[in-house]
């Protein structure tokens, strides 16, 4: 691998290596007992944005190598994949979820989850859909490095997580929280249409800050 492309593998790998603290329970109990839980989870959040900040920066000074031509037609599904790729990040950061990433589970209600009817990890299916409709359009092997491990990592996430609630949670109680959700199908009243005003306001804002940001304009022809 050229060392051109050394900036965004050694981004990537400060990534891997950051998700795998609260993957590592000895090294999260440890970091937790030592600051405080609020404490660590506002450390940890922040340590994540300024990664993921870094690794955007590192992709977009990377040098273009192309493996296959660009399409229209693929970059078309990617701006139809994106918009639910938002509500269900904006639905993961506004639901009580005490399943998965989220804001917590104060004020969940098993009988109506929400946008976890859907999917009970909607941050983690926010980055596969992000990673797999970012893939076919970006044919070079920058979007190669970047795309394939997120798509590889966030695959792997819900079935970590679940094992994980199941643990902390018992399996009984795992159930009774569970019952309703990963059904695969909205119930639009439990989302609401504040949610569906701030996907289509966080995807407006990802399309203009995209060529900023990235250097390319997904609206572009």
């Amino acid at each position: 691998m050229s060392d051109d492309f050394q900036p965004l593998l050694v981004a990537l790998a400060v990534f891997l290596a950051t998700h795998l603290v609260p993957a590592f329970g000895p090294l999260r109990r440890a970091l937790i007992a030592q600051l405080g839980e609020r404490l660590y989870l506002v450390a940890y959040g922040t340590l994540s944005l300024l990664v993921i900040g870094w690794v955007g920066y590192a992709y977009a000074h990377a040098p273009y190598v192309e493996l296959w031509p660009p399409s229209a037609p693929l970059r078309g599904l990617t701006l139809a994949v994106m918009p639910v790729s938002c509500l269900l990040a904006v639905g993961a950061l506004t639901t009580p979820n005490p399943l998965s990433i989220g804001i917590g589970g104060k004020g969940y209600d098993p009988e109506r989850p929400g946008i976890l009817r859907v999917t009970r990890h909607p941050l983690i299916g926010a980055l596969i859909l992000w990673a797999a409709a970012h893939l076919p359009p970006n044919g070079d092997v920058a979007a190669l490095l970047l795309f394939g491990p997120m798509l590889a990592l966030a695959l792997a996430g819900p079935r970590l997580l679940d094992a994980k609630r199941k643990a902390s949670l018992g399996l009984g109680e795992w159930r009774r929280l569970a019952i309703h959700t990963s059904q695969g199908h909205m119930v639009w009243r439990e989302i609401g249409i504040g949610r569906f005003a701030l996907a289509l306001a966080l995807y407006a804002l990802l399309l203009w800050l995209h060529p900023h940001l990235i250097g390319a304009d997904p609206l572009a022809r």
